[in-house]
């Protein structure tokens, strides 16, 4: 009997279960529902107020200048106020880049909360910074020991798995900068672009062959001028991910920029790092041309017989006027902003001076 009553027991509790469950899926199931037309009615408002901000900003040449400063600014923090934060996540998704389609597939890579895109961005700026330091103490590692140990001659080995290094390095680079475009982020694409040359660099130095005695020297003249432009590499970098950083924190504040952002068009403040970063950047970008100068002679001229060497110098010469033009566009659009602003406060001023 107390079998009996124990099965009634356990079919009842299984029933009540069964019931339950119903009960819980047709529930989530009414959630599901009113949180999709919930979500679709505030994404038909999200793209029709971004709309409504691109037309209006497209119409701004109408205004008087009296007011064009502030109806632009106003209409730019609308713009970052629907692009910033968790409205972006109701506007259309970007397409994955061919890059990331080669490497990853057909996979949605956009993050839906915004926590989780700011996760990835402060990752990216931590792996630069990170990057920074190595790109300076790996190269600069190899040429002391070259003096020190080595007796003037680099291992083959020692070289390859540096170059290997800056394969993975830009290869990472560039799926991260991908990644974060995905997800709302600004990237110029030069810098993208000088990241696939990097790549392409990187993968045709792996393939160098590094030759030892006799007359080491001159037969990795090459490997040494190199390892010398990735110290300055180094040095600019680091210096580039402090000023970076600072500026956007600037532009975040302001509301000038999204804090997906990552490089940002014109520039405010900090600048006494300004002082110091465009030269570096400018000695580095002619350095590059010049390593990449010798590169070519040095093929041209048959002082060392593989292909490697000539095409490294062609992408370092084109990198380097690439980056050139890159920084003078960002300087001239850093002067241009400040004489914008100088005008904005003399028509500020001259209402208080009559």
């Amino acid at each position: 009997m107390s079998g009996d009553g124990d099965a009634r027991g356990l079919e009842a509790a299984a029933a009540t279960a069964a019931e339950a469950a119903r009960e819980l899926r047709e529930a989530a199931a009414a959630l599901v529902a009113t949180r999709a037309a919930e979500e679709d009615a505030l994404r038909r408002r999200a793209v029709a107020l971004e709309a409504d901000v691109r037309r209006l900003q497209a119409s701004l040449h109408a205004l008087d200048p009296s007011t064009l400063d502030k109806v632009e600014e106003e209409l730019e923090r609308a713009r970052v106020a629907i692009t910033d934060s968790d409205v972006a996540s109701f506007l259309p998704s970007k397409r994955n880049g061919k890059f990331l389609k080669t490497f990853l597939g057909p996979v949605n890579v956009r993050v839906a909360r915004k926590e989780d895109k700011l996760k990835i961005k402060d990752e990216y700026n931590n792996y630069r910074d990170r990057t920074a330091y190595k790109f300076l103490l790996f190269p600069s590692i190899l040429l002391l020991l070259r003096w020190w140990i080595w007796d003037g001659c680099l291992p083959a080995l020692a070289v390859q798995i540096y170059q290997a290094w800056l394969l993975y390095l830009y290869t990472s680079f560039a799926l991260r900068e991908n990644v974060l475009i995905a997800n709302g982020s600004d990237i110029r694409p030069w810098w993208i672009y000088h990241h696939y040359l990097a790549m392409l660099m990187a993968l045709i130095s792996l393939t160098w062959e590094i030759k030892g005695q006799p007359d080491c020297s001159s037969k990795q003249r090459g490997v040494q001028l190199f390892l010398r432009w990735a110290i300055m590499q180094g040095i600019a970098m680091h210096l580039q991910n402090r000023y970076q950083r600072q500026r956007l924190r600037t532009r975040i504040a302001l509301g000038k920029a999204k804090r997906m952002d990552v490089v940002a068009g014109e520039t405010a403040g900090v600048e006494g790092q300004l002082l110091l970063l465009y030269p570096v950047l400018f000695i580095l970008q002619g350095f590059e041309a010049y390593v990449g100068v010798l590169l070519l002679q040095t093929a041209l001229h048959g002082l060392a017989s593989e292909w490697q060497v000539l095409v490294c110098g062609i992408l370092l010469v084109v990198m380097a006027v690439g980056n050139f033009v890159h920084t003078m566009e960002t300087l001239v659009l850093k002067l241009r902003f400040k004489a914008k602003m100088k005008k904005a406060k003399s028509r500020q001023d001259r209402p208080h001076q009559n």
